[in-house]
């Protein structure tokens, strides 16, 4: 309960206001909306459908098509998988992460982070010739998101060299565009910076990183869309939920201004509310909690801008300056796209950086006059602080 009195999804057993249990939206729901939206899109201006499009991919790309990530392991250090996984995913976690799967040897292995999420991963360490046959053949049928290499402090030198050379190898077969981190355990010293001899070492490493923050950080940063989010909620890093709904925020205001600046008064008022509930539980979910459109339509209520009479009176406005050419539309488009953005970085307050409904109010009065660009003004890329971070990694 927080100050104001009012519960909102602060758990996974109580996602509503109302102290009800809060029903899941699954993939299914989400992509009969996704579906609905782009139908709607397609009765667009050629000018504006593209770039609403275009924004709508990373979003598809993170809820729709979301998977675990998928990591190879290598390298000359013994560490057992799992304590591994620990140390690089969940440290000081209460709940350890537990096999999901049981698979044979170098095959891909299920790993369970907590109750949130999961990540795939191959160790190919101590593989010989038969096995290396086996992981390439694991590596063919999925595709790996990113090598990492484990350096050991004092590992004899034939073995670190047989594990460097089974690494070229592995990524000399997984084709162009493998993309690999040296991870160093205590005090051990670099391997691969060195093997400028190695060309596929060379053309995929992308820095040597010690086990911490900055590592989890740069996963994220480096992951495709569709392995990103189930990593962001299974480590609960609150930078990098910050991050990809940012990303979410951003993209559904400029598809909610571009919607609202057409003129058809009234006709785009079910898709633009349908959006805004979907960006929500979007927003909860990456938080930890289930997508619920319900919980998100009770958050939505609580900040003051629900479907009742101060929505009815902003659509009244926007409705009339529709009859009005030209300005008018845009007046609509950036209304809307300012609602949209507003609720996003209420939403982000409350559910994400955990403050108060009355601090999550604050940032909706905040932002409700913030100007959106329309689609194809900005970045699909991480914020310019992740990049700045990146810059400056081992």
């Amino acid at each position: 309960m927080n100050p104001s009195g009012t519960a909102i999804g602060k758990n996974r057993e109580d996602d509503s206001c109302s102290g009800r249990i809060a029903a899941p939206m699954n993939n299914s729901a989400l992509l009969h909306i996704v579906e609905r939206l782009e139908g709607l899109v397609g009765k667009l201006p050629e000018s504006i459908r593209k770039p609403v499009l275009s924004e709508l991919t990373p979003l598809k790309e993170l809820f729709l098509q979301q998977r675990p990530p998928r990591f190879v392991v290598t390298g000359s250090d013994e560490m057992p998988l799992l304590e591994l996984v620990a140390r690089i995913f969940v440290p000081g976690a209460e709940e350890l992460p537990s096999r999901a799967t049981l698979t044979g040897l170098y095959r891909w292995q299920r790993i369970a982070l907590g109750k949130h999420g999961s990540i795939e991963v191959l160790d190919a360490r101590g593989a010989n010739e038969a096995a290396l046959d086996l992981v390439r053949e694991a590596l063919q049928e999925q595709r790996p998101d990113l090598f990492f290499f484990l350096s050991a402090a004092h590992a004899p030198q034939p073995r670190t060299r047989s594990e460097i050379d089974r690494l070229e190898k592995l990524l000399h077969g997984n084709g162009p565009g493998g993309r690999l981190l040296e991870l160093q355990v205590g005090e051990a010293p670099s391997m691969l910076k060195q093997e400028t001899a190695s060309p596929a070492i060379c053309a995929s490493l992308i820095g040597v990183f010690s086990l911490g923050n900055a590592l989890r950080r740069r996963l994220v940063s480096e992951l495709p869309n569709e392995a990103r989010v189930e990593l962001v909620r299974s480590i609960g890093d609150v930078r990098a939920q910050s991050e990809i709904a940012e990303l979410l925020v951003k993209s559904t205001s400029a598809i909610c201004a571009a919607i609202g600046a057409q003129p058809i008064p009234l006709a785009d008022l079910p898709i633009l509310t349908t959006l805004q509930l979907v960006m929500v539980s979007g927003i909860m979910y990456l938080s930890g909690r289930e997508r619920s459109l319900r919980a998100a339509t009770e958050f939505v209520g609580a900040l003051g801008a629900n479907v009742g009479l101060g929505m009815i009176l902003r659509e009244g406005a926007r409705t009339a300056l529709k009859f009005f050419p030209g300005w008018g539309n845009v007046v609509c488009g950036m209304i809307a796209g300012a609602g949209t953005f507003a609720i996003g970085r209420a939403a982000m307050v409350y559910f994400i950086e955990g403050a108060t409904l009355r601090d999550a109010r604050r940032a909706f009065l905040e932002n409700k006059k913030k100007r959106i660009a329309l689609p194809g003004k900005q970045t699909k890329t991480l914020p310019d602080s992740q990049k700045k971070d990146n810059a400056q990694a081992h």
